[in-house]
């Protein structure tokens, strides 16, 4: 399977044309030029158009290459009688820089490199054409093939770091699913065994033991009663380890991701769905940190403030646009059906451009907070 990274969107793919330009600089200057020459600059294009295309299309790294050697060709040959054709090596050296491994798209882009540098030797274009095209083309061709490989190995890189992040989620889940199965196993296998027992002695002494029959029956309710309240005991305690849950794979994914992270987190006492709102708010922040934030450091901290619960994600990283998409969409909604909220902005305000901090307060358990409290408690 390939691990070329993402292609560019078709958008970019024309706006990059624009480079192309460079093959009108000696016609449109040369005092000497004629129709031939503008000739010669259509059929460059129409020559490299289609094969540019292709490369858009190719499905391995052996058509890709062949699609390089095309151009480096066309590129070469294009030389001999428009100094400007050297930019062709320059989109070939952005496309090499898709190969994988990394030292195959080094060698390729050294190898552009060298055809630029035999266009400057080679070229019958007269000075300063000669000069004015292939002499600049050396420099941008090594410049952008080690740009475009740096970009290539990024994009795989966070790629690599996703696939690990869902497949340790995937594991967890599996995990958790493997230990909630034996938990209910140890606690109910042996209840119901007894609950079905004493269901069949019931049946059988109904007629013959009416009174033993019933004292059956009444510990078969009791022990009903016990496991319920054992099964809901369980059920309780996988919710309490929700957010603690949720804060250890927040520590994991930062480090992941190369982001040093800071933890603080003081005992809440949440109710089962506040606390689940207050998990998943923590996995939205970290989950924007990773992937948008670009960011070196984060701080993670739930404190109880008054009558409220606070949830503080911040980090140094580019800082929010101020644009609202559907996870923080979603995440506003759910704290707000609890009496909370969320404000995002910058450490130092909201119009700070260093660095994004994420607040969420949720009200304690068992207390009624109101707009004007849930504000004191946020701000």
């Amino acid at each position: 399977m390939s691990q070329s990274p993402p292609l560019p969107t078709r958008f970019m793919r024309y706006v990059w044309l624009v480079y192309l330009g460079a093959l009108f600089f000696q016609p449109v200057f040369d005092s000497s030029s004629d129709g031939l020459d503008w000739l010669a600059v259509a059929m460059l294009i129409a020559l490299f158009l289609p094969i540019y295309a292709a490369t858009f299309r190719a499905r391995d790294d052996r058509q890709t290459l062949v699609l390089i050697a095309s151009i480096a060709a066309l590129s070469l040959a294009g030389s001999l009688v428009n100094s400007g054709a050297s930019v062709f090596a320059i989109y070939a050296a952005a496309i090499a820089g898709r190969l994988h491994p990394t030292r195959r798209a080094v060698a390729v882009v050294a190898a552009l490199v060298g055809v630029v540098a035999v266009m400057v030797l080679i070229s019958p274009v007269p000075m300063p054409w000669r000069l004015a095209g292939p002499t600049p083309a050396l420099f941008f061709t090594a410049v952008v093939g080690a740009t475009s490989i740096f970009d290539a190995e990024r994009d795989r890189a966070s790629r690599r770091l996703l696939r690990a992040d869902e497949e340790i989620e995937r594991l967890a889940t599996i995990a958790e699913r493997e230990r909630i199965a034996r938990d209910l196993h140890d606690l109910l296998g042996h209840t119901l065994s007894v609950i079905v027992l004493k269901s069949e002695l019931a049946a059988r002494l109904v007629r013959p033991d009416p009174d033993r029959a019933a004292a059956e029956i009444d510990d078969i309710q009791q022990i009903g009663r016990e496991a319920l309240g054992e099964v809901r005991a369980a059920v309780a305690g996988y919710r309490a380890r929700g957010l603690g849950a949720e804060i250890d794979g927040a520590r994991v994914a930062l480090e992941a991701a190369g982001v040093d992270v800071e933890v603080h987190a003081d005992p809440t006492d949440l109710r089962p769905e506040q606390e689940s709102a207050l998990a998943m708010a923590l996995r939205e922040a970290v989950t924007n940190v990773v992937r948008h934030a670009d960011a070196q450091r984060a701080t993670v901290s739930i404190t109880t403030v008054g009558a409220v619960v606070r949830l503080e994600v911040s980090d140094d990283g580019r800082g929010s646009s101020g644009l609202a998409g559907s996870g923080l969409t979603g995440m506003r909604e759910r704290i707000a059906a609890l009496g909370g909220h969320v404000e995002v902005g910058g450490p130092k305000g909201p119009g700070d451009p260093h660095g994004t901090l994420v607040e969420v307060t949720v009200p304690l358990a068992g207390t009624a907070v109101d707009g004007s409290q849930a504000e004191e408690g946020g701000g």
